[in-house]
């Protein structure tokens, strides 16, 4: 084995990526954000890592049929969502019951997926791979074809120091890409940051007064979650009969709650809300203004909001969430399809 991963290893050198050995990860932490959550305790390390990550991302051959990838459903230009359809689909066109959540600053998510499902980034991706609505790849054969393609055997070599592709090392593969998408260049972050020549406008400053005010609370900047689970107002869809949280804890207190999502990029991340049922973010807006405070499926900081927002403090309110969108994140080169030899 050790003569095997030495041939690898000098093949992966050849292979014209002797500049990555040196390279840094791409993941930073931005001065104003809270602690971290995720722990780097093994990853990420360079660039290799991260590159590795990227590849597997944009990979079809990580489903059945080789049709889709991570990225049929993560669009960078939308803050890694879909904006097609209200719900993802997979292969053969089945129909799943969620939008797929954003991607964004995941390092410091305690839980993913609507639901809470899984607690860790590193083992986030196996629920769409594996899931028959999404991916529906079995690990065990994609294993198998990882572990027969020269590429990704040189790949995992020369990022992990073992050719022989796990579970553990392809999760952790694909958490080196995930964990960089960090989003903090929008103008809100400059306003912040103090940044010289950068303000609000009156318009924008009429916004973030009432976002502090009525929105905060769930959307807590600078990251725009709290990352807990809320009800929302919105009542359950007959069709898909997703009932939130609940489907993971089995109690019925958290029927219909569902992580708030972070309102970073906003603007681009349409359709809105777990199920997509929200095309424009003016409505969304609409919704929470007009929420009946006897609504059941409200939680307590919702009930709160003085209602009903006037038209000009909505367009305000607007104003500012525009403010949260980060071009520089949402077309980083760095996040793009990754160019280069197969």
């Amino acid at each position: 084995m050790r003569i095997l991963n030495l041939v690898l290893f000098f093949a992966f050198v050849s292979y014209s990526f002797v500049a990555l050995l040196t390279e840094k990860h791409p993941f930073y932490v931005p001065k104003h954000f809270p602690k971290l959550v995720y722990q780097f305790k093994d990853v990420p390390q360079g660039r290799l890592r991260f590159e590795l990550g990227r590849t597997l991302f944009y990979d079809p051959a990580l489903s059945r049929d080789s049709s889709i990838s991570c990225a049929t459903c993560h669009l960078q230009y939308t803050g890694f969502t879909h904006i097609d359809h209200p719900v993802s689909h997979g292969i053969d066109g089945r129909i799943g019951t969620r939008n797929s959540p954003v991607m964004i600053n995941l390092a410091w998510n305690k839980f993913f997926h609507w639901d809470g499902g899984v607690a860790h980034l590193n083992a986030q991706a196996i629920n769409p791979i594996t899931n028959p609505k999404e991916m529906d790849m079995d690990i065990v054969e994609l294993l198998k074809r990882l572990n027969n393609s020269p590429f990704y055997r040189q790949r995992f070599y020369a990022a992990f120091g073992d050719s022989v592709i796990t579970t553990p090392l392809l999760m952790r593969g694909i958490a080196n890409f995930s964990v960089a998408l960090v989003s903090a260049n929008s103008k809100y972050d400059k306003v912040i940051l103090k940044e010289e020549g950068v303000a609000f406008s009156e318009q924008e400053k009429r916004g973030y007064d009432l976002f502090k005010k009525y929105c905060n609370a769930c959307h807590t900047e600078p990251l725009f979650t709290s990352h807990a689970f809320k009800k929302n107002g919105l009542e359950l869809d007959p069709a898909f009969k997703d009932f939130g949280r609940m489907t993971i804890t089995e109690r019925k207190a958290d029927s219909l709650l569902f992580k708030i999502p972070t309102l970073r990029n906003i603007e681009f991340s349409f359709p809105y809300m777990h199920d997509g049922r929200i095309q424009k973010l003016k409505d969304v807006i609409e919704h929470y203004s007009s929420l009946p405070t006897g609504n059941k499926n409200v939680s307590k900081e919702l009930k709160k909001i003085k209602k009903p927002f006037s038209e000009e403090q909505k367009k305000d309110l607007l104003a500012f969430l525009k403010t949260l969108t980060d071009k520089e994140f949402l077309y980083n080169k760095d996040f793009s399809f990754p160019k280069g030899e197969r």
